[in-house]
């Protein structure tokens, strides 16, 4: 006999209930028959879609539901499903799971069997996802740029967890000692003056001058700041490869490490209490940056953990950003440092997570978070992941337009919300400061860019709410091209932050649909059924409270 979930929600007018049944054994059944036919066992399944045997084998038998449609479609693709199977798995996973539902009580009676007819049971199934997620009766996209070369894949998910205003992070490039002009939640210090050379030009000699600009321009904007070590000294390393800096740093890790943990003592004593957190290298895997092997940079972390927590236990570790993560060769320096227990000695993972080419669409950066995860789970580990930087050639590519620039900015950060489902916990814009990058906020002395207003708009949005969800394109029920993320206010208003990753689509506004937000600030009043028109520039909806 099948497993039958039967579910209680409002219906369109917001009186009395109805209630709809999804059968999970159902779906269990379709993917034990495409597993079956495959001919896998479940470890080579499991090897082939990054997911434990026990896991797949409770899907399999119907013990529990998969808890998105793209780890449905991965399994079934892995054993070679149709499209016309594939969607068939998504009316199935459908019926079969909906965590916003509530569970019936037991003493109520099943609708009768009538209403349990496949074509009631879809329409129920689709009202629910109309209420609980803000889902939409979408049309077709009106463009949509079948050209574009990158695979973009958006998992989809659902939790609560308060939005950290220190997720939308820039690294300072400037020795100014200004701040941003535009709303930001933490800043990085690199390419500002703050190298280990230019902190300790000589053995037992410190200069804190511009480091003391930095911190205390920080302080005085309210940002936790992080500093980057890297470029050692040329009395520390005098035969090491130099730096692609004027300043006669080295690439190469300093001959005796005691020196390298009298530095790292030093800033930490000057700064306890001041500098939120220590980011032990940059560019780890770059020659350019560092030379040295892996099993030194891990004994470098082991040795910097130690340090900063015996001085400033409050003060984060960041453990060695690696770099050139859409290379194999990157991922395989991320398993050996793992491998080698670097993580064990620092709180976060430092990463260089950002698009191949500035003019790739920002959501490619969630296909890449899939393979650090997946990289990750290969070598036992799962810390706490910040995105650090972009690569020594980023800052070469050719400036986006300002639209563009607009978009991308904004949605950098929307990526970064979607990420704390990979564990994600913040993000730095390279860079502040500069106005020789493909995407520029804000360049030391003038004002903030249209980009910069837009980030900041952002910021206001998001201010003081928990994010529920997110997900992309059909697994959400709208058009393949559409992302969306979900929040609620203190006061359990319910908002949704919409936008392409390429060309247009329209959408219909949800019930108690209120208004739509533009990025400019402005605004427009909102129905029920109101045609929505979204594109690459991300649109707040807001609802009143049912």
């Amino acid at each position: 006999m099948s497993d039958t979930y039967w579910f209680r929600y409002a219906d369109d007018s917001g009186k009395g209930s109805m209630i709809v049944s999804g059968t999970g054994s159902e779906l269990s059944e379709h993917l034990a028959e495409l597993k079956d036919r495959s001919g896998m066992s479940y470890s080579d399944l499991g090897r082939k879609t990054h997911t434990s045997s026990s896991t797949l084998h409770r899907y399999c038998t119907g013990k529990t539901v998969p808890p998105d449609y793209e780890t449905v479609v991965r399994l079934a693709t892995a054993c070679g499903a149709t499209d016309h199977e594939l969607a068939d798995l998504l009316r199935l996973w459908r019926l079969a799971t909906d965590p916003d539902t509530m569970p019936i009580e037991q003493n109520s009676e099943p609708v009768s069997g009538k209403d349990r007819s496949p074509r009631h049971l879809l329409k129920a199934a689709m009202v629910l996802l109309f209420i609980a997620l803000l889902a939409v009766t979408a049309s077709v996209p009106r463009t949509l740029n079948t050209g574009v070369a990158q695979h973009i894949d958006g998992p989809s998910w659902q939790k609560e967890s308060r939005v950290d205003p220190r997720l939308f992070g820039v690294t300072a490039s400037s020795r100014s000692g200004s701040m941003p002009a535009f709303r930001i939640g933490s800043v990085r210090f690199w390419d500002s003056g703050t190298r280990w050379a230019g902190l300790q030009p000589q053995p037992g000699v410190y200069d804190w001058t511009v480091l003391d600009r930095l911190v205390s321009g920080a302080e005085q904007a309210g940002l936790p700041a992080t500093l980057v070590f890297g470029g050692t000294p040329a009395w520390a390393a005098p035969n090491g490869p130099k730096t692609p800096y004027g300043d006669g740093s080295r690439s190469a890790p300093p001959d005796d490490l005691s020196t390298w943990d009298d530095f790292v003592r030093a800033v930490v004593t000057e700064y306890r209490g001041r500098i939120e957190a220590y980011e032990v290298w940059v560019h780890a895997n770059d020659a350019r940056y560092y030379s040295g092997s892996i099993e030194t940079l891990v004994e470098m972390t082991r040795r910097a953990g130690h340090v900063v927590k015996a001085v400033d236990p409050a003060a984060v570790v960041v453990c060695p950003s690696i770099a050139g993560l859409w290379t194999d060769e990157g991922r395989r320096v991320l398993r050996r440092f793992a491998e080698l227990r670097g993580y064990d000695h620092c709180d976060v993972a430092g990463l260089n997570l950002h698009q191949r080419r500035a003019l790739d669409p920002p959501e490619t950066m969630v296909d890449l978070l899939q393979q650090i995860d997946h990289a990750m789970h290969d070598a036992g580990v799962h810390p706490t992941l910040w995105n650090t930087g972009v690569t020594y050639d980023y800052v070469a590519e050719e400036p986006l337009g300002e639209r563009h620039a607009i978009d991308y900015a904004t949605r950098f950060y929307l990526v970064a919300l979607y990420g704390s489902n990979f564990s994600l916990a913040r993000t730095y814009f390279y860079n502040w400061g500069s106005r020789r990058l493909p995407i520029v906020l804000q360049a030391v002395g003038g004002p903030p860019t249209q980009a910069a207003l837009a980030v900041e708009e952002l910021q206001r949005w998001l201010s003081h709410t928990t994010s529920h969800s997110c997900g992309q394109g059909l697994a959400i029920g709208l058009p393949s091209n559409v992302w969306q993320c979900q929040f609620t206010t203190t006061n359990r208003r319910l908002l949704a932050i919409r936008w392409t990753h390429v060309g247009t689509a329209t959408t219909t506004a949800a019930f108690h649909a209120e208004e739509v937000r533009h990025l400019d600030g402005t605004s427009s009043p909102l129905r029920p059924g109101d045609i929505v028109h979204i594109s690459g520039t991300p649109v707040l909806i807001t609802h009143r409270q049912p």
